[in-house]
């Protein structure tokens, strides 16, 4: 296994008419670059990962070692050549080139182009057009026949020393690596692409999802000389929570918010009181198997906004601990966690510092 997977991600993004960059913007709860990113490594198909952006500041992720974050040019193919010279010191013998803007293609996809590799030099996955095509030229209109015509999709598989000599010679803009085996009447093999590997182009294009919301609550008694657990990570203080679980009131009001966005009942459901077996579970445990719910079923995470109710502690001790812990346990993005710290004004069982209580709404896509 010799494959290397560039994934372009430094374009101007203009038709995407935002001031944040197209590859930056957030995607189904992740930056819109991070997608690609993680299928290349789930595959295990890749000895190195190269992302080519245009400011690698702005790459807060951290990644595995074999992923490689690199600048790029000022159009795609110049980018494109930066990263075919950046790794032709690790002596690839297959490269995939991939646009960021397309995040919904899958390892099938990947498998299926590494293996049509072993037999050919240039592998593109396309599909047919569902539209009518016109052709310009000059003022002149003409029909193309639909079922002659195809449309290239990334990931582009190719055998790194054809690929590398053609792009060093290559002179022109070009939108696609395949156009410099087309321009040279070298052969292509094209293979059936994914009519959901769309590319990115415009906001409409990720404004489309349906959007459901879920409240969840809950309150637990403190008591003296037990830990306490606050978004999963544990919190210094003299009293933690009572309750058959370990009583994170955070983790609890997530999982009711994200089943009853997804109209699943209640965390009673899914880990009744009155079993044994989960007699002092830590929550994080009890939030995993409602997140593979939500990831079964296609839904994403837009934001949580999370008001924990108490006179003590502090949450602004903790806040950037416990969205960190949250982000890790939902694998979203931090930014999309909002935490607000409230209090009773001394009122009632947390205003007298014998409680605590937590409310959260949540939002989220399919």
């Amino acid at each position: 296994m010799n494959n290397y997977f560039i994934i372009l991600a430094s374009g101007q993004s203009k038709r995407f008419n935002s001031k944040k960059p197209k590859q930056f913007i957030i995607y189904k709860n992740k930056p819109l670059f991070k997608h690609s990113i993680e299928k290349a490594m789930k595959s295990k198909l890749f000895k190195k990962i190269i992302l080519v952006i245009n400011n690698k500041k702005k790459v807060k992720e951290k990644f595995p070692k074999n992923v490689l974050i690199i600048t790029g040019g000022k159009e795609r193919s110049d980018s494109s050549l930066i990263a075919l010279k950046y790794i032709k010191k690790y002596k690839p013998t297959n490269v995939l080139i991939h646009d960021a803007a397309r995040p919904n293609f899958t390892l099938k996809l990947l498998k299926n182009l590494i293996r049509s590799l072993n037999n050919n030099k240039a592998v593109i996955p396309a599909i047919n057009s569902i539209d009518s095509i016109k052709y310009k030229v000059k003022n002149h209109f003409f029909n193309l026949n639909r079922n002659n015509s195809i449309l290239t999709q990334t990931p582009q598989a190719f055998k790194f020393k054809d690929l590398y000599n053609l792009s060093i010679k290559q002179k022109n803009k070009i939108t696609d690596e395949a156009t410099l085996f087309i321009e040279n009447n070298l052969k292509v093999k094209f293979i059936k692409g994914e009519n959901l590997n769309n590319k990115i182009t415009f906001k409409e294009d990720i404004e489309n999802n349906k959007t459901y919301f879920g409240i969840g609550f809950d309150i637990h008694r403190l008591i003296r000389g037990k830990k306490l657990f606050l978004g999963g990570i544990k919190i210094p203080y003299h009293s933690g929570l009572k309750g058959h679980s370990d009583g994170d009131v955070i983790i609890h009001s997530i999982i009711d918010s994200l089943l009853g966005a997804m109209r699943k009942k209640d965390i009673g459901t899914f880990f009744p009181d009155n079993q044994k077996k989960y007699k002092n579970i830590r929550s994080p445990k009890m939030l995993k198997p409602i997140v593979e719910i939500l990831n079964n079923n296609n839904f994403y995470i837009n934001n949580l906004d999370i008001n924990l109710i108490c006179e003590q502690p502090k949450v602004s001790m903790f806040r950037n601990k416990i969205i960190k812990s949250l982000s890790n346990l939902l694998n979203v993005d931090r930014d999309l966690i909002n935490l607000k710290g409230k209090t009773v004004e001394k009122l009632g069982l947390i205003g007298k510092e014998k409680a605590i209580a937590c409310e959260v709404i949540c939002s989220i896509t399919q």
